[in-house]
């Protein structure tokens, strides 16, 4: 699927379909732009519902997860990054922290995250799935789709290309 985000913005910024998330998030993945049908979670410094979730087949989904703006820890590393690239998913979105930043960004998997931290989290298996999740000036939800290039994050309530 090949898109612009900026193309996107130009055709459907003055409906109210189109959402454009704060440019908070860094790019650290091997592809920069990406897409797909979003899955929502949220935790707190705890990796164990998002391995579950990137253990499920997805046909082009991307993970959104708020991580509450976390800087203590990382969520995501190597391991849930090549979990997700082996189940189908096109991309994540952390509202946090990942390490092994070298390592995913050979992977063929879009990641946006706000840092790095070396410090893995803890495994208590806690989480919501599903729920509306707001950060960056974006209300995301399970179902809408997400676009993300060089450019930015635009979310829409239904697929845009």
């Amino acid at each position: 699927m090949i898109f612009k985000t900026s193309d996107l913005c130009d055709q459907f910024a003055e409906s109210k379909r189109l959402q454009i998330a704060e440019p908070l998030l860094r790019s650290f993945g091997g592809h920069t732009a990406f897409s797909g049908r979003i899955t929502t979670l949220k935790v707190f410094e705890d990796p164990v519902k998002i391995r579950e979730i990137l253990g499920e087949k997805s046909e082009g989904g991307v993970l959104v997860v708020d991580g509450g703006g976390s800087h203590r820890c990382a969520l995501l590393g190597a391991d849930l990054a090549k979990l997700a690239c082996d189940h189908g998913w096109e991309g994540i979105i952390v509202y946090g922290c990942i390490r092994d930043s070298v390592e995913i960004g050979r992977l063929p998997l879009g990641v946006r995250a706000l840092h790095t931290h070396p410090l893995r989290s803890h495994k208590r298996g806690t989480g919501e799935r599903d729920i509306l999740i707001t950060f960056a000036g974006v209300n995301f939800r399970t179902g809408h789709y997400l676009y993300a290039d060089e450019d930015g994050i635009v979310v829409a309530d239904d697929p845009l290309v």
